[in-house]
């Protein structure tokens, strides 16, 4: 499922972005020779008028190939007709060029502000504490935030300046002021004091809860799973932790420290239920997980969710905004990377893209929306950046042709695409890294 989500969705995104160099290179009365959503070997093909149409073995990404773009594929096609030289990619002015090559990722940035209005009309889904006064629940063990000195309770006003009244709030200011140092005005036992946390970086895309701040979470079981300990001995969904072991229980982060404390020992775990009161004697399993062990029981917590409609105007305006926001944290994430403000381990590849899609198809209509609005924005970006074999590279040479009136040469031409082909596999290398770290060691955020 989550594999064939991936592929469909990155299937979508290709199109739209093939799409747009199609269009506008007929719109330029450029003949296109094929037309192909993934490499390598074919799966389908069909000629339509003068254009073959084919889907590939590889779902990686997706070309137009036009006449008079790459002479020696012209050469291995069908010989040319009267009126093709002037149809020709490479007869065209560089503006038109241009506009043709910078239609792909424009429609992938456009795509996203026809999704969203949809999502928010549909309904979003988002959980509860987004919306609720950003007030910690719990500070992760070592963590950026504990080392400097943030308390459970404490209740954050604003940050950098910026007056922030909901979760979600603090969260966006955070991430507009990722890679500087962060001033949090904290509101803390009725007293008012300043906690700062120097250039975070790590994992800070992410927002406060990767920096260590997590949100309050009542001990209520949200889901069991199936054949552990805890659903075995009669725990159910809705269950309120109140002890372990006569240990009171205050929120769900108080459960891990108390269940690895009792190891393997049988633990009396005290839940209400119904206004019942209950008890359960739970022996914890032991998990090796790399150089460690845990001890796990079988519980996740309740995750509140809310669902947020709006009008066709509103959703229009919300939609647009959320594209626009994620244009810009995209814009400003690049920006942070190439200045060494926000770590590498931050970048995600085909698996991650895989992953969300996946989770999004397992959810609901408006998550895959988003993902797809998300997914289509670092596309469409990430295809402008001046790196010869990517648009924005080709754009690059046609803007090099206006400023000394001639087209560069074949040969300078390929050397420019080989450094950027390597340094595109590279990156792509990367990417690929971080994805298998973060899934068998944990590393990287993607």
């Amino acid at each position: 499922m989550t594999i064939l989500a991936g592929i469909l969705m990155l299937g979508i995104l290709i199109f739209i972005h093939e799409l747009g160099h199609f269009c506008v290179a007929k719109l330029m009365n450029v003949k296109v020779l094929k037309f192909s959503l993934g490499f390598g070997p074919r799966l389908f093909s069909r000629k339509r008028g003068e254009t073959e149409y084919m889907i590939c073995a590889i779902p990686l990404g997706g070309y137009v190939q036009m006449l008079g773009e790459n002479p020696e594929k012209d050469a291995e096609g069908e010989p040319l007709l009267p009126g093709d030289e002037k149809r020709s990619f490479a007869a065209k002015s560089p503006l038109r060029k241009t506009a043709i090559v910078a239609a792909g990722p424009a429609m992938n940035l456009l795509f996203p502000f026809l999704l969203l209005p949809w999502a928010y009309l549909i309904g979003v889904p988002m959980p509860a504490f987004l919306d609720q006064p950003p007030c910690i629940g719990h500070v992760v063990a070592e963590s950026q935030a504990m080392n400097s000195g943030f308390q459970a309770g404490d209740c954050i006003g604003a940050v950098n300046g910026v007056a922030v009244g909901s979760w979600e709030a603090a969260e966006k200011a955070v991430l507009a002021k990722l890679g500087e140092p962060l001033h949090f005005a904290v509101r803390r036992e009725g007293l008012e004091t300043v906690v700062t946390l120097p250039e975070p970086k790590d994992g800070g895309l992410e927002g406060l809860q990767a920096l260590g701040l997590l949100p309050r979470q009542e001990a209520r079981i949200g889901a069991l799973v199936p054949g552990r300990v805890a659903a075995k001995a009669g725990m159910a969904v809705g269950d309120l932790i109140l002890a372990i072991d006569d240990r009171p229980v205050h929120s769900w982060y108080d459960i891990k420290g108390l269940i690895q404390g009792l190891k393997e020992k049988p633990g009396r775990y005290l839940v209400e239920r119904e206004g019942r009161r209950l008890e359960f004697t739970i022996w914890a399993e032991k998990e090796e997980r790399g150089a460690s062990s845990v001890y796990l029981i079988g519980i996740a917590p309740l995750q509140e969710n809310v669902t947020k409609r709006f009008g066709l105007v509103d959703s229009i305006r919300e939609g647009a905004s959320r594209t626009w926001e994620l244009i810009e944290l995209t814009f400003v994430f690049i920006k942070k990377l190439l200045f060494g403000e926000v770590s590498a381990k931050n970048i995600g590849g085909p698996i991650t893209v895989v992953q969300l899609a996946g989770h999004a198809a397992r959810t609901d209509f408006t998550s895959i929306l988003s993902i797809l609005a998300f997914l289509s924005i670092q596309l469409g970006i990430l295809n402008l950046l001046p790196i010869p074999v990517l648009d924005g590279g080709h754009i690059f040479f046609n803007f090099c042709e206006v400023v000394i009136r001639r087209p560069l040469s074949l040969r300078t031409r390929e050397l420019a695409q080989q450094v950027g082909l390597v340094f595109l596999l590279l990156l792509m290398g990367l990417a690929f890294y971080n994805d298998l770290a973060r899934i068998f060691f944990g590393g990287g955020s993607g």
